[in-house]
């Protein structure tokens, strides 16, 4: 119904249009994140956590790129594999939207914050108590080191309760790497040193330094590891069509036959290829 000019209050309009566009103004700054385009995947991974990932002149390799590489490739998404640095900075570069998807790594409750988690596992990583070969000591449970003092390496969380179990009771030490967090073990700064067992044992491999230092048993904890997106991704949808080429790999052993290929190349090269 067309309003009598009579009855129209002069001046109404113009309010009405400034707030309007100011409205219009701030929408593409507060709707960023929803219209930017999947164009294509930045994979990312830990560089020092081989036989899994682990950089070579800062480009990444390993199996837990390889599969996830494979994985984008049979959903048809394109990617970029990406070096961003140490494993924290993985960590922020996912937290902050500038990589999309983590290769590999634990499913931790504080990771939930910025990280959805595929819902395939890919490995199941025991943790274990490294000790220098010639100064073992008894280890059944948790409770037998809190009278030691342990090394961790930066970044790393373990599952399984122990996360929490450390913060509380254990004394440890940080180290940038697992190189010197073995070299800590070495020099007798600390008396063990608590890490996923393939990534420490791949090191060892290399360094050729098996004999120097042993897993001792049992292991502290066997926890499933991940691929993790970014929930500031673009590409976040495509996390369900990931998920189902994951699970065909798994279920046809390829996934486990890329492990076990590259622990191999590293085993009689001495370092990863």
């Amino acid at each position: 119904m067309k309003i009598p000019s009579k009855m129209r209050k002069p001046g109404r309009c113009v309010p009405l249009l400034g707030l309007l566009l100011v409205t219009l103004a701030f929408m593409p700054f507060a709707h960023a994140g929803d219209v930017r385009e999947c164009k294509r995947v930045i994979l990312t991974g830990d560089p020092d956590y081989p036989p899994f990932s682990w950089s070579d002149n800062k480009t990444l390799r390993g199996s837990a790129i390889e599969i996830a590489a494979l994985a984008l490739t049979r959903i048809h998404v394109p990617y970029e594999i990406r070096y961003v640095g140490t494993f924290p900075n993985v960590l922020e570069g996912a937290k902050a939207g500038k990589v999309d998807l983590i290769a590999e790594l634990k499913n931790t409750p504080d990771r939930q914050a910025y990280l959805a988690y595929s819902t395939v596992p890919i490995f199941t990583n025991p943790v274990a108590v490294f000790v220098r070969s010639d100064q073992k000591f008894p280890y059944r449970v948790w409770d037998d080191l809190t009278t030691k003092r342990g090394v961790v390496t930066v970044g790393n969380k373990f599952g399984g309760g122990f996360d929490e179990y450390l913060a509380r009771n254990l004394k440890v030490e940080s180290a940038d790497t697992i190189e010197l967090s073995f070299a800590s073990l070495a020099k007798g700064r600390s008396d063990y040193f608590v890490n996923s067992y393939y990534p420490a044992i791949s090191y060892l491999v290399q360094a050729r330094r098996e004999a120097d230092f042993t897993a001792l048993q049992p292991f502290v904890t066997a926890t499933e590891n991940f691929a993790a997106w970014s929930k500031l991704s673009p590409c976040l949808f495509k996390r369900a069509e990931f998920d189902a080429a994951l699970a065909a790999m798994v279920r046809s052993g390829e996934v486990r036959r890329i492990l076990d290929a590259n622990f191999e190349k590293l085993r009689h090269n001495g370092q990863p290829k």
